[in-house]
């Protein structure tokens, strides 16, 4: 098959809609469901993304995509007993697979609802069994196993989304796209990413250990198919804090940050306690927990919404105790899709635990933020490379 119609395109006015390939065939086969144009976006922007990762990590990966970015994503690093608790999956023994797609979507779950899922490899019953139980649009994966199938063609009352891809597929080297009738062409970014990006240190402080590079590599991968300007923050595998689209990189940081900082902040004692009402729905849980974190907390304990999520008034998480909590935050690591232009983007990666740093280098501010990393000990690498993705 070399064409498929849609239900439309970016939205329901704009039909007809298809994709096709101009000569053999399309590597994908629909298995359930029918595809609409943003799907597909996503569909082949996270297939690329968890390819790449599993190839610079050896092993499996996934990703949670929104909107052709990504909200989330990771390998398959075990998890710690604490982010058992915070990714609701405590006491549960997770196939590889399945520990990459929980990290994936842990990490903002919040960004992640409706989304679309990528897997390395094949998608196996637990991983589905998970993906049962959240609000999810569709996925994409080598295979299924039949269990897995199975239990996907039920989701959203049989109109869940499954996509089979080849894993051999080659994408042309050329790509094109039109955009207001004009065709555009470029050489499609087949730039890989390895250790060999992080080899150029011009910070005082030059160790990069084993799972620092991991992190930094799956940061810059991330960002590769992540709309520019971005920054990402990764920590023990997984992506905690994208930024994306912003017109001003300090934003990125600043908004990926704040994402790594609730990440933490869920970790914190006082939110794994929260005492949930056994009949809470998952998407109302996530809400509560973002709510509860947020500085607007104390409003809403005198509004009484807390009598509609919780079996009792939880103790106030004080901006003090939130303060403290995140300072205890380290060994977290900071790619760039672009260089930094001013050190005002590491002052404020600092406060999320930020210990490593690659950019591309390149700005003629290169010396103040190299002082700004030398002030806080951070390891900075320029890769002298740019990930810009539009």
């Amino acid at each position: 098959m070399n064409e498929i119609e849609l239900k439309y395109g970016c939205n329901p006015n704009q039909k007809p809609a298809k994709i096709f390939v101009e000569s053999g065939n399309l590597p994908i086969t629909v298995l359930n469901g029918k595809p609409g144009y943003i799907n597909l976006l996503d569909a082949f922007n996270s297939w690329q993304l968890v390819q790449e990762l599993s190839q610079a990590t050896s092993l499996p990966a996934a990703a949670s995509f929104k909107h052709v970015s990504p909200a989330g994503a990771a390998v398959a690093t075990p998890l710690s007993d604490i982010l058992k608790k915070v990714y609701f999956v405590d006491g549960i023994e997770l196939s590889p697979i399945a520990t990459a797609y929980v990290r994936a979507r842990g990490a903002d779950r919040m960004s992640s609802y409706g989304d679309f899922v990528a897997l390395s490899t094949e998608c196996d019953a637990q991983t589905a069994s998970f993906l049962a139980r959240e609000v999810s649009d569709g996925i994409i994966a080598p295979s299924y196993s039949a269990a897995a199938l199975e239990i996907l063609k039920t989701k959203r009352k049989g109109s869940y989304l499954v996509i089979k891809v080849d894993p051999s597929y080659e994408a042309p080297l050329i790509e094109k796209k039109e955009v207001f009738g004009i065709t555009f062409e470029q050489k499609r970014n087949t730039l890989k990413i390895d250790a060999t990006c992080l080899e150029t240190i011009p910070t005082k402080k030059k160790n990069l250990s084993d799972n620092a590079k991991r992190d930094l590599l799956i940061a810059l991968i991330t960002l590769k198919y992540t709309q520019s300007n971005s920054v990402c923050y990764t920590k023990d595998g997984q992506a905690i804090g994208i930024g994306a689209g912003q017109q001003s990189r300090v934003h990125c940081t600043r908004l990926a940050g704040s994402k790594a900082d609730v990440w933490y902040l869920r970790q914190n004692q006082k939110v794994i306690q929260l005492p949930f009402k056994t009949n809470i729905r998952r998407p109302d849980r996530d809400n509560a927990i973002d709510t509860y974190i947020s500085d607007d907390y104390m409003d809403l304990l005198q509004d009484g919404v807390w009598e509609t999520v919780f079996t009792e008034k939880p103790a106030v998480f004080t901006k003090e105790e939130k303060s403290a909590w995140l300072k205890t935050l380290t060994g977290v690591a900071l790619g760039s899709d672009a260089f930094f232009p001013f050190g005002d983007n590491i002052e404020r990666a600092h406060k999320s635990g930020v210990d490593f740093v690659a950019q591309s280098g390149g700005s003629i501010r290169d010396d103040n933020v190299i002082e700004t990393c030398d002030k806080y000990n951070m390891t900075m690498a320029f890769t002298g490379i740019r990930l810009f993705h539009h």
